[in-house]
């Protein structure tokens, strides 16, 4: 057992079983032992690869696709260029360089992070130096300014809440302790007030999961986009109504048993892009749209070919295929999707239809 999983058990024999939710969040934040707080997950060295280390043209897109929001807006300044969970910084690096020629847009720009771990603050702070950064710990403290957000795959690492359907009830999962080792549990069924909109659609057996955080992240960014104006944009992978089981863990890019590694392997669930749009108001929630089409509506394949024009030989076949990975349906293309936020009085933001 990892030393964090040594802590997790000592807790469950102190005060009984937890949540997936509480060991999730011990896994990712634990000061100490945490996934999130002790290293650098990302590239081929790392645990996994998101869609900005894969290629340049979706930091550039998603810029060009900021600084439209911020043009049909009434370009306000200033204004916070925020990012949720900005891994080593290459997306916000990539957007700025995308924006160099809007005019007024980066004088009008407060660069604003979210950031736990404190090596990703480190490289963030090298990838974006000269553009002065500032880190936040929650949506909550960011600056009281028109908003525009990118958040990347950071809704699906917040920590679940899980539970299957009972003849008399639900039934969460829990980490206990059996035989020196951590295993799931289910605790008694019991009503659930959260869950009561769905007992017509599910039956005995089904699983569904409930992100608490996401509710109070895009809670508060809706609330802030009413106020202040703005647009925020989630992309991640998941889909339109929770049901199943989405918790997964990942070591060595490869899939592991989220029981077997406590804060060596990401724990991840699939995002509930239903629960994001619940969560906007005040603000509008625009339809979700898969990674693939959105991107093509924002020009990747023009922008594709620009690229390889100067390109030949490995450089060129390794473009192709980044290109092919965030777009294809078999890759990144339909099992990511986007969905944005913006102001009741706001035009729909581009790549999004009515």
């Amino acid at each position: 057992m990892t030393p964090l999983g040594r802590k997790i058990a000592l807790r469950i024999a102190r005060t009984g079983p937890i949540t997936l939710a509480d060991y999730m969040a011990e896994c990712l934040l634990d000061p100490h032992h945490g996934y999130y707080t002790t290293r650098d997950p990302l590239g081929r060295g790392g645990d996994f690869v998101t869609a900005p280390e894969i290629s340049q043209m979706f930091g550039e897109l998603l810029g060009l696709w900021l600084a439209q929001c911020w043009l049909d807006q009434g370009a306000p300044a200033p204004f916070a260029l925020a990012e949720l969970g900005p891994g080593r910084g290459t997306l916000m690096a990539d957007v700025l360089r995308a924006t160099r020629g809007v005019p007024g847009l980066h004088q009008a720009m407060r660069i604003c992070l979210m950031e736990a771990s404190p090596t990703l603050r480190t490289a963030q702070g090298a990838a974006l130096a000269g553009y002065e950064p500032q880190w936040y710990d929650s949506v909550a403290t960011l600056p009281e300014l028109p908003l525009f957000l990118l958040a990347n795959e950071f809704l699906d690492a917040l920590p679940i809440r899980q539970f299957h359907r009972h003849a008399t009830g639900w039934q969460e999962v829990m980490v206990t302790e059996e035989g020196g080792k951590l295993a799931f549990a289910l605790s008694p069924p019991v009503p659930v007030s959260l869950l009561a909109d769905r007992i017509t659609d599910t039956r005995p057996g089904d699983i569904v999961e409930l992100c608490p955080g996401l509710r109070t992240v895009v809670g508060e960014v809706g609330a802030r986009l009413a106020r202040h104006g703005g647009t925020a944009l989630f992309v991640d992978y998941g889909g339109w109504h929770s049901r199943g089981d989405t918790l997964q863990a990942v070591r060595n890019h490869r899939f592991t048993n989220p029981l077997s590694e406590p804060g060596l392997a990401d724990l991840t669930a699939h995002v509930d892009f239903e629960a994001v749009a619940r969560a906007a108001p005040p603000a509008r929630a625009t339809g979700m749209v898969e990674q693939g089409v959105f991107l093509e509506r924002l020009g990747l394949r023009a922008r594709a070919r620009q690229l390889a024009q100067r390109m030949s030989g490995d450089t060129l076949l390794s473009h192709e295929a980044a290109t092919e990975r965030l777009t294809a349906a078999n890759a990144m293309g339909t099992v990511f999707k986007a969905l944005a936020l913006y102001p009741q009085s706001a035009p729909l933001p581009p790549g999004f239809t009515a």
